[in-house]
């Protein structure tokens, strides 16, 4: 079912109707006529219905709670490449594996998060891993090249 304008005379009205199969061809059938669709926006008619037809579907109870902001706060997290890889990085053992190559070296710098950065780079911008040091082509001033 959908909802359709029919014009007639000069007023325009809103009708709900059904689409089913008649000997092998489409057939349309109207359910009801609403009303008129100038009155219908005027008086806030037809979000009435909506909304009150809303609660025998869950997702546009959703979507209506969330358009009027009445939508339960739940907890919210951003998810983007570097939680995504990093979670992926951690489960596959990359983190631990590097670790454990690197607990005899003596590095000024943690090297996991360092290589952590750089497969980063690669995955997300082409080009080169030194890249990875700048900040729209400056020297990163965090990033110690010493």
């Amino acid at each position: 079912m959908f909802f359709r304008t029919k014009k007639s005379g000069r007023y325009e009205y809103l009708q709900i109707v059904e689409n089913r199969w008649e000997s092998g061809a489409p057939k349309q059938r109207v359910v009801a006529t609403v009303g008129r669709s100038d009155q219908l926006r005027e008086s806030g008619g037809l979000e009435r219905l909506l909304a009150s037809g809303a609660r025998f579907a869950e997702n546009a109870l959703l979507i209506l709670a969330h358009r009027d902001g009445t939508s339960p706060a739940k907890r919210s997290r951003s998810l983007g490449p570097a939680l995504i890889f990093e979670r992926l990085w951690m489960e596959t053992g990359c983190a631990r594996v590097i670790d454990e190559l690197a607990s005899e070296r003596f590095f000024a710098f943690p090297l996991e998060r360092a290589i952590f950065v750089t497969v980063l780079h690669r995955l997300m911008v082409s080009g080169s891993d030194r890249a990875a040091m700048t900040i729209d082509g400056e020297p990163d001033p965090t990033m110690e090249t010493g």
